[in-house]
């Protein structure tokens, strides 16, 4: 264990990445515990607010955590002590900030809404993607590149911008998690870009508009997708983050009305 410590994280320089990856993730989930318990009514924890009622959303301290973590390990070079408490604080504010996508997206207090979903997702994806980067990853596949690859540009280049270009044309068919994850694992791009586009991605919209059975296709493989993921995948995001209040006349019970 010392050894595989010493050969993947230290001699690589990646201790600051893994605290800050883990920063991340503990007060992602320090501050959905706290503030489903507000949400619940219970504990010693309430929102804060400032001078004239003014609700302090948590991105604000998330923020100013973020900037400071971010100057700190720019100052520091990336070397010494003052590099992994820059780290940490970085990892801080990002859980912080990154919880609260959804609002910053919407410019609108969705926290609890279906909307407010997007932040956990947007949180499991960061945190998968550092974590593969951590686990010895690199974009676009240049870890697969040999050492007489990444010396020679324009093989480099070229492989670069071929992998940048099959995850661009996985996101363009609506396949938006397969091409950020395809950014780092090319073979995921891969498959995302060569399968059907989504119905309502711009792909279908520019190459499908003529073909009336790629349309059809589409639209009942992404249905079919949908109901078998869907389900799965809400009941994961509502363990992780809470359950979103009921929409209007949806006939489900609503939670509290307190933000949280």
């Amino acid at each position: 264990m010392g050894h595989w410590w010493e050969r993947n994280i230290i001699e690589p320089g990646k201790l600051p990445l893994l605290l800050a990856l883990s920063a991340f993730v503990l007060t992602f989930l320090i501050t959905r515990l706290i503030t489903r318990l507000i949400r619940a009514g219970k504990g010693p924890f309430r929102n804060i607010s400032g001078s004239g009622g003014v609700h302090i959303h948590h991105v604000v301290p998330g923020v100013l955590l973020t900037i400071v973590g971010g100057f700190g390990s720019v100052a520091s070079d990336g070397h010494g002590f003052g590099a992994l408490i820059a780290a940490t604080l970085f990892g801080m504010g990002a859980g912080l900030v990154l919880d609260e996508f959804a609002l910053i997206l919407h410019l609108h207090d969705v926290y609890w809404s279906e909307q407010g979903r997007k932040s956990v997702e947007v949180v499991v994806l960061t945190a998968a993607l550092v974590g593969l980067v951590l686990s010895g990853f690199l974009p676009f596949g240049v870890n697969d590149l040999s050492e007489d690859e990444l010396q020679d540009r324009g093989t480099a280049m070229l492989s670069i911008g071929t992998n940048f270009l099959i995850a661009l044309i996985a996101l363009s068919k609506g396949k938006a998690r397969m091409a950020i994850f395809g950014v780092i694992v090319p073979v995921i791009a891969v498959i995302g870009a060569i399968r059907l586009a989504r119905p309502t991605s711009a792909w279908a919209r520019r190459f499908y508009r003529r073909r009336p059975r790629a349309r059809a296709k589409a639209r009942l493989r992404a249905y079919h997708h949908d109901r078998r993921w869907a389900g799965p995948s809400r009941r994961l995001q509502d363990w992780i983050g809470g359950t979103p209040d009921a929409a209007p006349g949806s006939g489900r019970e609503s939670a509290p009305a307190d933000r949280r």
